[in-house]
């Protein structure tokens, strides 16, 4: 497995279908919240995602939020969705990663990592052998020390595009 390259790369989360995890023996999801689930420039929590997340919960999967994110505010999309979180997550370090794995009470190789970047998300992901689904941030507008982040991305992902 490369280190940079996802085992799946969407347009959305909302495109990643419950059935298709479970199918691949996945019963827990860590994911990303910034970019990922949360368009970055706004606070609110997209109904689409409010509605995707429910009905993993529904077909028995376990989830657990993850996120570099230092702000209280991570915690109000916690309690919106009702899940488990582990933020200040310092990705791509392993510790945040299995953490969230025992919060959700799996192990690694039943889970999942869903998230927005290249170099915190696919990279920690696959250095504990976990599977990664990348998705397409769902905002432009990122701190600036994603922008860079993102700079790099570009030189691992040419011009790869989401395959839905």
């Amino acid at each position: 497995m490369a280190f940079t390259k996802p085992d799946e790369f969407l347009s959305r989360v909302e495109l990643i279908d419950a059935e298709e995890l479970a199918s691949l023996g996945v019963t827990v999801a860590l994911i990303d919240i910034d970019n990922t689930l949360v368009p970055r420039g706004t606070k609110e929590i997209p109904l689409s995602v409010v509605e995707w997340v429910d009905t993993l919960k529904r077909r028995g999967l376990s989830l657990c939020l993850i996120s570099n994110n230092w702000h209280k505010e991570a915690f109000t999309y916690a309690r919106a969705l009702d899940l488990p979180i582990v933020y200040r997550a310092l990705k791509p370090l392993p510790f945040a990663f299995l953490r969230a794995v025992r919060k959700a009470g799996g192990s690694r190789r039943s889970t999942v990592v869903i998230g927005d970047q290249l170099l915190t998300d696919v990279f920690g992901a696959h250095a504990l052998r976990m599977r990664v689904i990348l998705v397409l941030p769902q905002a432009s507008i990122d701190l600036m020390h994603t922008r860079i982040l993102r700079r790099i991305e570009r030189l691992f992902m040419h011009d790869a595009t989401p395959t839905r």
